[in-house]
């Protein structure tokens, strides 16, 4: 990147550690609906604010924008699943870890975009570091196998969208538009869905958890609308394979936060995926 402040990095970098943080923060609520639910009424709180503020996103951008909102939903419908079922040490890296690679493939095949040797080189060393993080103890056994398809499919999801909205970020003339309206459509459905499933008594005894719902859905919207301001100005594979850097910040609050042992495994993945950043970067043009 040539002179001045590298800003797409550092937005990208900014937003994994919120990211992090935020899911760090759901994983922490013993009641993880209510945690999700809570997140998601905040930014979409905070999205009405946005939408009033920004212009309305090009016609071209809606078809992406639309089936985006979809798959979110659905990555977070597994994301919670997955929290719900496995620890956080191991979910959270199974769910980002194939992303980058994903994106990477579908960017070529689908999209026709080229990506330099040292690039793919830099994302599939970034992936594997990532996937050594989630296998550090051992195969898993049988009993993990649910909450590790649902951080799987977290994952495929994750990719699609990211793809989704690095196209349509691109066609919509307001990053500002296009992530709010991304926000106000999806956070509602989660809140339908999660009622369906508890009814009147959702937010019933909330209690505590009311902050830190709030703070994850404030940290949520920012890490994303940062992504997508990225993604507006980025290439697509290396903005997604660089934010899974929060994967490196997940292991330390999985550490200090959760008691979860880090291990010898662990750190050399989390190496792993610093060194392939590093791949990532110098081979830019």
């Amino acid at each position: 990147m040539s002179g001045g402040v590298p800003a797409v990095p550092v937005a990208v970098l900014a937003a994994a550690v919120l990211h992090a943080v935020w899911n760090g923060l759901a994983h922490r609520l013993p009641d993880k609906l209510v945690g999700f639910t809570l997140i998601n009424l905040t930014y979409t709180a905070c999205a009405l604010v946005l939408v009033a503020l920004n212009p309305l996103p090009a016609a071209a951008s809606w078809p992406y924008l639309l089936a985006s909102v979809a798959v979110q939903v659905t990555s977070t419908v597994l994301l919670l699943r997955a929290y719900q079922l496995g620890d956080f040490g191991q979910m959270y890296p199974v769910a980002r870890g194939s992303a980058p690679l994903l994106v990477a493939l579908i960017s070529v095949t689908v999209l026709g975009r080229h990506l330099g040797v040292g690039e793919l080189l830099g994302v599939l060393v970034i992936s594997c570091g990532l996937i050594g993080l989630a296998f550090a103890r051992g195969i898993p056994g049988r009993a993990q196998l649910p909450a590790l398809g649902a951080a799987a499919g977290t994952g495929v999801m994750i990719a699609v969208y990211t793809v989704l909205d690095g196209s349509g970020v691109r066609e919509s003339g307001t990053v500002g538009g296009y992530v709010a309206w991304l926000f106000l459509l999806q956070g509602p459905l989660l809140a339908l869905i999660v009622r369906v499933r508890r009814g009147r008594s959702l937010l019933a005894g909330a209690g505590r958890a009311v902050p830190l719902g709030i703070l994850g859905g404030v940290l949520s919207l920012t890490a994303y609308g940062l992504v997508v301001w990225a993604q507006s100005r980025g290439d697509l594979a290396a903005v997604a394979a660089l934010r899974e850097t929060s994967i490196v910040i997940a292991a330390l609050i999985a550490t200090v936060v959760f008691r979860e042992r880090l291990g010898r495994l662990r750190l050399t993945a989390a190496l792993t995926v610093l060194g392939g950043i590093a791949v990532l970067e110098l081979a830019r043009p």
